[in-house]
């Protein structure tokens, strides 16, 4: 079996919040390690991440723990980068056993061709805004600058107000519910037409959602604290939607 989970937003809320989260989040991998093969990290796992070359974030001991235990066992668990925790270095790689992925990637699983990204730089042409703040945040130079001269406490302090601040943005068009997830599909239909593909998988938009039309399955996760979902791929090579139930 292959799971696939993402915006758990480790952190974020009041401390009693980010706790409950971590636990539920922890509670899910040890359900899942049951028969797992592989667990896909689907961006926006932490709430904010940063990496200094002998610095990372504190907290999160009994998710990282867990991670290790998995990779320990076998299990393979892929990280794709999201919008909150792009700035990622080899921590968890060297300490965690984990492969990252900071692009979009087609990656074989059960046999079968899955397209996974986070999704937060998807179709996004024209949009001038959005294109400028994500080259800004992917830059290498601003990255480098930033870990040499901002100190690690104000740089935490600054990311934890800018990923509150994102949050609440997403909380603004919850009423739009399906519409948020028509621009990942129209990027996968786009990306279908001229490659192989048997499932698109996305995050970021904070709302679940399994879309099928002729040819094409893209599934949509939700974020934990308004619609808390996960994927499987079971063994006959379905791809389906799961509600979170702990």
């Amino acid at each position: 079996m292959h799971y696939f989970a993402s915006d758990i937003h480790l952190g974020a809320g009041s401390a009693s919040e980010a706790r409950a989260t971590e636990q539920r989040f922890v509670a899910w991998l040890d359900r899942v390690a049951e028969d797992a093969e592989t667990v896909v990290l689907a961006g926006d796992i932490f709430d904010f991440w940063f990496e200094y070359r002998e610095v990372v974030p504190k907290g999160f001991v009994r998710t990282l723990g867990k991670i290790a235990e998995l990779t320990d066992r076998g299990i393979r668990v892929l990280f794709f980068t999201g919008n909150h925790d792009m700035w990622v270095g080899d921590y968890l790689e060297h300490e965690c056993g984990v492969e990252v992925y900071t692009a979009p990637a087609v990656v074989i699983l059960g046999g079968k061709r899955i397209f996974v990204a986070h999704g937060d730089n998807m179709n996004i042409d024209g949009q001038w805004v959005l294109q400028a703040m994500n080259g800004m945040f992917r830059s290498k130079a601003l990255r480098w600058l930033f870990s040499w001269f901002v100190h690690p406490d104000w740089a935490l302090r600054f990311g934890h107000w800018w990923s509150g601040h994102s949050r609440k943005q997403h909380a603004l068009h919850d009423a739009l519910t399906e519409s948020l997830t028509e621009p990942l599909i129209d990027y996968a239909r786009t990306y279908a037409q001229t490659h192989v593909v048997d499932d698109f998988l996305f995050g970021h938009m904070h709302y679940a959602r399994d879309y099928r039309e002729e040819g094409l399955h893209v599934l949509s996760l939700g974020a934990w604290d308004c619609h808390p979902t996960y994927a499987v791929l079971d063994g006959a090579g379905n791809l389906t939607l799961k509600k979170l139930d702990l």
